[in-house]
């Protein structure tokens, strides 16, 4: 079994990041707030005006630890990585798999299967909390409606009709949203937005989703695979189509769960946001801090993958599902299991 190695996460501005020995030295303001040993570390991801030396960025790309920059709001900038080590010709089988549409639409299935059925066991979840019997019945219909959805894309061969069915999912999903959140003022539902996101609750689910999809990404490229070549989203110039396709069945699991939590338990409040004159509506430093805490918290818990029957920490089931990715795509497994099962609640 694969070690769960950990994701340092910097968001104080004016961080400096040093080596010491075999170490990450983590500065601000010209004290040394924690050392972390690079051996318990998988990837580094700075936010904003975040300061690492060289010789840092030298011994994480010899030891395979990816550097990412992204800005204060979670959009990516750069990466630094080591050389690839990836297996040339899984690679190869890769991009053959992505330019037949076939091939696609049969991952596209697994990849959406994945995404719909653990949404509706979220909806059944939410469904029998609180004491609202309209509520109870709203939530139980969406769970049935979600439920013939993935008959859908079950029987659909063609992948812009998956795709369909799929968008049409995610409206349901996102129409109920009220039916989720507890009633705090400052959290109202006014649709999905996303660059920018106009409300707190978009505001959450989007850095969520971004954390999620570093984690994809990164799984990807332990396994080998090209995280730029996907099979459900059309590739494009500078977007990880891949880990966007691996990333949906963990939109449930991870991004909205997380966010209900937060916002259902009040661990978040209208200090932890910034509106700014374009009217978008963003995580401020301690907010983010806050998420990535949650985030953090919810990877270390323990758990049972149920197609390969091991036990092991939800920060893993990434890697995990690029594994069984990779050997789908090799001949080995027939069809991609998905990832099912809602963790905790």
């Amino acid at each position: 079994m694969r070690q769960h190695h950990n994701t340092l996460y910097v968001t104080s501005q004016g961080t400096w990041l040093g080596k010491a020995d075999e170490a990450v030295e983590v500065r601000f303001k010209d004290k040394t707030k924690t050392k972390v040993p690079m051996h318990h570390l998988a990837s580094i991801v700075a936010f904003g005006q975040v300061s690492i030396s060289p010789y840092l960025m030298a011994a994480c790309a010899e030891q395979g630890i990816a550097i990412n920059y992204l800005n204060e709001q979670g959009r990516f900038l750069a990466r630094v990585i080591g050389p690839c080590h990836g297996n040339v010709m899984l690679r190869r089988d890769q991009y053959r798999w992505a330019d037949d549409p076939a091939a696609c639409a049969r991952l596209a299935q697994g990849f959406l299967l994945g995404k719909i059925l653990n949404t509706r066991d979220l909806a059944k979840r939410r469904a029998r909390m609180g004491d609202d019997p309209a509520r109870k019945e709203r939530l139980l219909g969406l769970a049935e409606a979600l439920e013939r959805h993935c008959d859908l894309v079950q029987a659909e061969t063609e992948l812009e009709v998956i795709r369909g069915h799929e968008g049409r999912a995610a409206k349901l999903w996102f129409d109920h949203y009220p039916d989720l959140l507890a009633g705090d003022p400052f959290f109202q539902w006014g649709g999905r937005s996303t660059r920018p996101p106009r409300d707190g609750v978009n505001a959450i689910l989007s850095f969520i989703y971004m954390l999620v999809a570093h984690d994809c990404d990164s799984a990807l490229q332990s396994v080998g695979l090209d995280p730029q070549v996907g099979f459900l989203h059309v590739a494009k110039p500078g977007r990880p189509a891949l880990a966007l396709d691996l990333m949906e069945e963990f939109r449930p699991l991870w991004g909205d769960r997380i966010a209900l939590r937060l916002i259902n338990r009040r661990m978040l409040k209208k200090g932890d946001f910034e509106v700014q004159g374009s009217g978008a509506v963003l995580l401020n430093e301690a907010g983010r801090k806050k998420v990535i805490q949650a985030y953090q918290q919810e990877k270390r818990k323990e758990t049972r993958h149920g197609f390969l029957g091991e036990q092991t920490t939800v920060g893993l089931l990434p890697h995990l599902q690029a594994r069984l990715l990779a050997r789908v795509i090799r001949g080995d497994v027939s069809a991609y299991p998905p990832l099912l099962g809602v963790i905790g609640c």
